[in-house]
């Protein structure tokens, strides 16, 4: 259980690794209908299939030059994903702004796309749209998280995540400037 409080950088480790991650990388998703996702993730959602290999592994791209940002196996028809596999909260990809936000929300309603949330939760205090794709798994388009400086570790106080429940309450209710300007 984490014990330190919001806006605190996380107890110090002995020895830090000697490196540090970039990005996440890919996500890898088991499907039920491969040719369903496949529509969803290039016709409702910005992606281009880059590979298929030979078990019909399909790998998608997004705006980095990464071969795949995302990955859909099919699984076998009527079954589960592998009971050894891991359960996904979510899945959460970046925007650029706000206004995209707005757009992405009106093209999501034209294709009939249920929202799960929408609005500002806290921590990162990150905007954003969740809604599930074809399988169920929910994803996030956000803009605008928080950024926190790699050495310091000090993030945005909870005093001023200002939790919103709609894109329209968000801009209403613009946050402070963080990190705060010296």
């Amino acid at each position: 259980m984490i014990t330190e409080q919001p806006g605190t950088a996380q107890g110090k480790q002995a020895s830090a690794p000697p490196f540090k991650i970039n990005k996440v990388g890919h996500v890898v998703f088991y499907v039920s209908d491969i040719d369903r996702s496949i529509k969803f993730y290039t016709e409702v959602l910005p992606f281009k299939v880059s590979d298929v290999n030979e078990q019909g592994m399909v790998f998608l791209r997004c705006a980095a030059n990464d071969h795949h940002t995302l990955a859909l196996v099919p699984r076998p028809e009527g079954q589960m994903a592998p009971a050894d596999s891991v359960r996904l909260h979510h899945f959460a990809m970046e925007v650029d702004s706000v206004d995209t936000l707005f757009t992405i929300r009106d093209w999501l309603k034209q294709h009939g796309v249920q929202f799960v949330y929408e609005g500002r939760r806290g921590p990162g205090s990150n905007p954003g749209i969740e809604f599930l794709d074809p399988d169920g798994y929910a994803l996030e388009l956000y803009a605008d998280m928080d950024k926190v400086d790699w050495e310091n570790g000090v993030s945005r106080p909870g005093d001023q995540w200002r939790r919103a429940k709609s894109l329209e309450e968000v801009v209403a209710n613009p946050l402070p400037q963080w990190p705060p300007k010296q």
